[in-house]
């Protein structure tokens, strides 16, 4: 019987998605999180750090070019071929690793992790999601930090939509989201219109937990301290947060 696959596995989405959710914006924004990441953790030059689901670099790089110590870890080969290629554009050296974050070890202990830009709660189970915390806690030395950033429940109940249509990477794009259960989870659902009168859908579900479930699971996961912000220069985490920074130390 063949292993049934989790859509965050498929080659052939992130190479459709990819330039939607990594567009420009999203990179400008990569040289502000890597400095306060650096800020945040006490990091500076030879300091290792381990950017769990790096996706296509965006992070890693900027990480990098501050003369950290850089390893990037992810699933999908395409991913981690751009990060490559990007490294490579500013000089700099990275390992990348392709691994799945439910099994990854490391024998290099690392002063810091990270995992950005709403990169958890897309595994079938709360064990898997629990299962890749627990990973990360084991790839960290002692005193190290991670700091972990997605959108809470409590900022999907505020900032929440319907849809909407906006134009990106050269594709009309609509979203639609709705609600799992009771608030367990966000159904979010891509469709892609090029300007060949093609069509690309995917749809998908990202658990929520609120900063106070994630904390409790951070700290079960072999952490000593978590603390909750509401952005990444320690804005407190109220009712006008726009995200969700936590910032444990193992």
């Amino acid at each position: 019987m063949m292993e049934r696959k989790s859509w965050f596995e498929n080659e052939s989405f992130w190479k459709n998605y990819g330039p939607i959710m990594f567009d420009a914006p999203r990179w400008a924004e990569a040289p502000g999180i890597a400095e306060a990441v650096c800020k945040i953790a006490g990091l500076s030059k030879g300091s290792s750090i381990l950017d769990a689901g790096c996706g296509p670099g965006r992070i890693s790089v900027e990480l990098a070019l501050r003369g950290l110590d850089v390893t990037g870890v992810d699933l999908i080969q395409a991913e981690l071929e751009a990060a490559k290629e990007s490294a490579e554009s500013e000089g700099v050296k990275i390992e990348f690793i392709k691994a799945d974050l439910r099994n990854f070890s490391s024998e290099k202990k690392f002063d810091c992790a990270v995992n950005l830009y709403t990169s958890f709660g897309y595994c079938d189970t709360i064990e898997e999601d629990i299962q890749i915390l627990r990973r990360i806690s084991e790839c960290v030395r002692p005193g190290g930090f991670f700091i972990i950033e997605c959108t809470s429940r409590e900022t999907a109940v505020k900032y929440f939509t319907e849809g909407e249509w906006f134009e990106r990477a050269g594709m009309t794009v609509l979203t639609q989201f709705s609600v799992e259960g009771a608030w367990e989870g966000l159904r979010s659902k891509w469709i892609l219109f090029g300007k060949d009168g093609g069509k690309i859908e995917h749809e998908f579900v990202q658990r929520l937990y609120s900063a106070v479930e994630l904390r409790r699971l951070i700290l079960a996961s072999g952490f000593s301290s978590a603390e909750i912000y509401g952005g990444y220069n320690f804005e407190l985490y109220n009712q006008n947060a726009k995200t969700m920074v936590i910032v444990a130390r193992k």
